[in-house]
Formats: C-alpha cells, sequence, structure tokens
C-alpha cells in the first residue's frame, strides 16, 4: 500500500542535515539529497523545489525515494517544496537493517509525513495521530485491513526471481542485491502476522480522519485490490475516489503525467 502526497509542516521529527548532494533518476537529477536524523535514525532525504506548501511521500514496501516516487519529485516540484525520503532499513537509510515489529506501520508514520502503498498505510495513521501536521493527503495502493484473500495476492508475489516483472527487478535489484528475497519474505511475514492479529491496520485511523482526503487506485491492481479504495472512499469522511481503469500498482509511475495533474489541482483546490 501507498501513500503519494500529504501536505502540511515539514516533519517534526527532522533535526539536521548530515550531508548533502544530488539525487538522480534515469539520468535526470530529482533533486537534493540530505540526511536527517529523525527518532535517532539517519534517513537519506531528497527535496525538490522551493515554492509552495510541502508535498511529503512516502514510499511503499521496500521503496526508496528514487524508485517510487522520482516523476513526482520532478512533477510536482514546480508548484511544491516535494521531499521524499528513504524508509529506515531501505535504501540507503541503512543500517539499521529493516524490520517489522507489530507496530511498524506506526513507527513509519513518526519517521515521515506521506506515503504509497505501505506508505499510504503509515501516512493514514500519522494524519490521524498528528491531524496539524497534515492539511490534504493522497493515498494509494492502500491497504486498511488484510483478509485472507489480501494474504493469498502478495503470496503469489513472494518469489521475486520468478514472480516480478523486469522493470520491478530492474528497480530493487541495484538497490537490495542478494538481500532482495530475504527483505521481501520479511515484508510477506509481517503481513500473515497482521492476519493472525485481526488483520487490523488503519481501519479505525481512516475513519476518524478530517483532512481533505484523494483517494487514488488501479482497478486491476494484482496485490492491493480496488475494494480497499472503494471503502476508503466510503469511510473517510468528504473523501473524493478517482480510478485508474487499466491501472495495477504502480499508477504514480505508468501513468505519472495524469497521477501529478490530479495531485496539483487537488492540492490547489
Amino acid at each position: 500500500p501507498s501513500a503519494v502526497a500529504a501536505t502540511g509542516a515539514p516533519p517534526p521529527c527532522s533535526t539536521g542535515t548530515v550531508a548533502s548532494g544530488h539525487a538522480w533518476s534515469g539520468g535526470l537529477e530529482i533533486g537534493r539529497a540530505e540526511r536527517l536524523e529523525a527518532n535517532g535514525v539517519r534517513l537519506f532525504v531528497v527535496v525538490n523545489g522551493d515554492a509552495g506548501s510541502p508535498v511529503l511521500c512516502m514510499p511503499g514496501a521496500l521503496g526508496t525515494a528514487e524508485t517510487d516516487f522520482a516523476p513526482q519529485l520532478r512533477g510536482l516540484a514546480q508548484r511544491h517544496r516535494v521531499v521524499s525520503f528513504d524508509p529506515r532499513g531501505y535504501g540507503a537509510s541503512r543500517p539499521p537493517a529493516r524490520d517489522f515489529p507489530p507496530d511498524f506501520y506506526h513507527r513509519d508514520g513518526e519517521d515521515a509525513l506521506q506515503g504509497w502503498s505501505d506508505g499510504a498505510n503509515a501516512a493514514v495513521i500519522l494524519a490521524a495521530k498528528r491531524p496539524e501536521a497534515v492539511r490534504k493527503l493522497v493515498i494509494f495502493g492502500a491497504s486498511p485491513w488484510l483478509e485472507q484473500v489480501d494474504i493469498d495476492m502478495l503470496e503469489a508475489t513472494r518469489d521475486v526471481k520468478n514472480s516480478w516483472s523486469k522493470n520491478m527487478l530492474r528497480l530493487h535489484v541495484p538497490v537490495y542485491g542478494d538481500e532482495l528475497q530475504r527483505m521481501w519474505d520479511a515484508l510477506c511475514d509481517a503481513m500473515i502476522d497482521i492476519l493472525a492479529r485481526g488483520g487490523h491496520i488503519c481501519r479505525t485511523e481512516a475513519a476518524s480522519l478530517r483532512c481533505p482526503t484523494l483517494v487514488l487506485g488501479g482497478a486491476k491492481d494484482p496485490i492491493v485490490p480496488f475494494r480497499h479504495a472503494e471503502w476508503l472512499a466510503q469511510n473517510i469522511p468528504g473523501a473524493k475516489l478517482h480510478s485508474f481503469p487499466e491501472g495495477k500498482h504502480n499508477i504514480h509511475i505508468k501513468y505519472a503525467d495524469e497521477f501529478n495533474a490530479l495531485v496539483l489541482d487537488f492540492l490547489a483546490e
């Protein structure tokens, strides 16, 4: 699950820049690279743009600022200060190694302020717990709860070498190398543990949201069924829903121009 954009104050847990440089994706610069301290962990952060309200983009499972949000770091930066990062234990925010304690979505929410896929779940939790920090929320690929059918769909992707697309492997193998299968196994096992504890992720928090929310989803998402997006739109007060009829899980990448236009229009309302 993931979230694309949340606007509000800069992340309150970020306490200082440790190092800076430039971040690149596909031969194009996507922003300034920095390292920030957040809750005792050094996070790799990418920032692009200086105007307008900040938009914080939280990556999904195994995702990084580059692999998940390069189109948004470039496409939203003319009107907003766009921030993304490698969550703790992912990408360049290692060490520490990624782990999945029962509260890992809450921990990710405290570390940041926005998300796609796993990032969307953490963004919903953050917006519920820190409403003063989030003025608007855009989420896609979120799964507010898990059922056995969700686990079955996830299990179909467990063998990364044989079930992942060439594009997904192209994005993630350079980041994780031989660790990719182990890390994906750990994420799949964490989802099974959540189901064993009742399947709740952020359903209660979603229903409590009061910020304007845009829910996006791919009607053919093979990882997070579109019914989750429909539930969110029906249960978040005042939420808007937009479907990509041929979209799967990576709508913000495959349909980047349309996606970015929807987000910019929503943030400008």
